[in-house]
């Protein structure tokens, strides 16, 4: 991930710590969203004023979705494999998380571990399994590491941004999103997917063009991860990042020139904008963004595959999340 030595960061303070009044944004009457009574505090911290957590018009046209309703349309760019899921985890995690599997290509002569288990599953689910030569799979996979097993499914399914706040809001919590901008390689969309899922993250938002989809590869480098994680994608980023700023959230560029990321107070509903290791964050996205942390780096080595500096930071975000 490339980042600017020479960028300023913005003017506007940063996100604040916790306030001595009762968190208004997650309390309705019904107590639906309610996290209890806030403790009052005699001191506050820098810029402690939090975002007023009001509710903006839906996003995008329509009606609000349902929770995690899918919006089952394919992309263009997509292809006619989109729906195979390859590898013995993505296919359990896919028997074990509900997904529609139409059936399950299976290697002759390979029954042993996790085959197991995931033929027992697919008997269970009534699910048509198939035993195929391995020259079969090698002509369905397009990942070249099918390891004996090959599902059939319905399409990857795209989230809408209400529907991952939406999810936040279920479980009582402040909304943690990740913001991928211009991410077009594999690798790192089904790593970000994959710890974004252990980090507990509600959902990842991509953008619609120059972005890599949620692709067989991507399903499989995820580790199953994919079936739990919801992405939402959409048109323009930086409308999408002023929705979310009136939902509530605050808005983190990871970026060369930032504070260091452990030292930032990322407690509350927080997205995480994560660039392209080539570019970097965009100027209009990082301009958007609430303040901007970094990765501080000792080694000759500049910067960080975008995975990886997910990783870090979200987990950080994660343990500050727990410890608060």
């Amino acid at each position: 991930m490339a980042f600017n030595k020479n960028y300023s960061k913005p003017s506007r303070p940063g996100r604040p710590g916790k306030t001595q009044k009762k968190d208004s944004r997650f309390v309705k009457d019904e107590g639906r969203y309610s996290k209890g009574s806030v403790k009052d505090k005699k001191t506050e911290k820098p810029f402690e004023k939090k975002r007023p957590f009001e509710k903006a018009a839906p996003y995008e046209a329509g009606k609000p979705k349902n929770m995690f309703k899918a919006d089952f349309r394919q992309e263009e760019d997509d292809d006619d494999n989109i729906n195979l899921i390859e590898g013995r985890n993505p296919v359990l995690e896919a028997l074990k998380s509900g997904r529609e599997i139409d059936k399950i290509f299976v290697q002759k002569g390979v029954g042993e571990g996790s085959i197991r288990q995931i033929i027992a599953i697919a008997r269970e689910k009534k699910i048509l399994i198939k035993e195929v030569d391995k020259a079969k799979l090698d002509g369905l996979s397009r990942t070249r590491n099918h390891q004996g097993v090959i599902a059939s499914a319905a399409l990857y399914k795209y989230y809408e941004v209400d529907d991952i706040l939406q999810a936040a809001r279920e479980k009582g919590e402040d909304p943690f999103i990740v913001i991928l901008d211009e991410i077009t390689d594999n690798n790192n969309l089904g790593s970000v997917i994959r710890t974004a899922e252990a980090a507990g993250v509600h959902g990842i938002i991509i953008p619609k063009r120059r972005a890599v989809g949620l692709t067989p590869a991507v399903a499989k480098i995820s580790a199953g991860a994919i079936e739990y994680v919801p992405v939402a994608k959409v048109t323009n980023l930086n409308h999408t990042i002023e929705y979310l700023k009136k939902e509530g959230l605050w808005i983190a560029g990871a970026e060369m020139g930032g504070e260091p990321y452990y030292g930032k107070d990322m407690t509350g509903p927080v997205a995480l904008v994560i660039g392209s290791e080539g570019e970097g964050l965009g100027r209009l996205i990082k301009e958007n963004c609430d303040y901007l942390v970094s990765i501080p780096m000792k080694g000759k080595i500049s910067s960080l595959n975008a995975a990886v500096s997910a990783a870090i930071i979200l987990f950080e975000i994660q343990k500050q999340r727990a410890n608060r």
